[in-house]
């Protein structure tokens, strides 16, 4: 009759399957990927400028003080016989040719601490360099808070970010460890999701790496030191907020290179896909 529904009406809508192997999910959200990119490009313009800031005073110290008369815990720098050196604690490194003392496009040996194809100008320029540094730190800076929020109030962050209690138990953590020493990465549904390694990688870089970067550079800054003293007890001095924000910097690096291989060995294709468009075909189950 009319406006009453018919039983095939009444019966609720068939579920989905639940994806497999094979089958092409959603996986990385619009706002992750747009910050993946930006924060990529940034990134990379940070460590190639910062490296050229640090060519100006290639040694660091731990404390408020640091000078050419100083001892620092590393130095960067050439012998008089023109071999390049690495000096970390009582340590030292021979680097000629990689830091220190290295050739230019045109056959010329330069002593400086970091090689000019890795630095932002390639030819020294302190100026130059803190124009490129400093305004990619706000973008840095902003682009980042902005991501924090919307991924907490979309729930990124608690959805697929957390460790679960059974992610976290060591059996679990060493298992993974193992699956990926043996490159054994998730297939089928699994592949969708973060591994537990991926969230206490990306956790650790969101909300560990990048807030020290950022607050270490602002304790660097005499302005900001006038209005914000606090952050130079917080790190215990000008010179050890240098530091800091070099191992950080120094620790993003080794993420983005174990990054950049896992997403080689995993298969770069789709991987970089799921970034651009969202998108990601799951890894077929292997047979069992």
């Amino acid at each position: 009759m009319t406006g009453e529904a018919s039983e095939t009406d009444q019966q609720p809508a068939p579920r989905s399957p639940d994806p497999r192997g094979g089958d092409m999910v959603k996986r990385h959200r619009l706002s992750t990927r747009i910050w993946h990119w930006i924060n990529a490009f940034t990134v990379l313009v940070m460590l190639m400028s910062g490296m050229m800031i640090f060519n100006a005073h290639p040694r660091l110290y731990w404390g408020q003080y640091g000078a050419n008369a100083d001892r620092p815990w590393l130095q960067i720098g050439a012998t008089n016989s023109g071999r390049g050196i690495l000096n970390i604690g009582g340590a030292k490194f021979v680097t000629t040719g990689v830091l220190g003392a290295w050739k230019d496009g045109e056959g010329v040996t330069r002593r400086k601490a970091f090689p000019g194809w890795a630095t932002i100008p390639s030819s020294y320029s302190l100026a130059d360099a803190r124009i490129w540094h400093f305004f990619f730190a706000w973008v840095l800076a902003l682009g980042g808070i902005a991501y924090w929020l919307i991924s907490v109030l979309n729930r990124h962050v608690q959805r697929d970010l957390l460790p679960t209690r059974d992610e976290i138990k060591p059996h679990h953590i060493w298992r993974d460890i193992a699956d990926h020493a043996r490159l054994r990465f998730p297939r089928g549904a699994a592949a969708a999701r973060y591994n537990v390694l991926q969230k206490m990688a990306y956790l650790s870089v969101l909300f560990g790496l990048l807030p020290l970067i950022v607050l270490t550079g602002l304790t660097m800054s005499p302005g900001l030191n006038a209005a914000w003293p606090w952050l130079l007890d917080l790190f215990g001095g000008r010179q050890s907020a240098r530091s800091i924000h070099f191992l950080c910097a120094f620790g993003l690096v080794l993420f983005i290179a174990v990054h950049l291989l896992m997403v080689l060995l995993a298969g770069p294709f789709n991987e970089v896909r799921s970034m651009i468009t969202g998108r990601y075909r799951l890894p077929k189950e292997r047979d069992t």
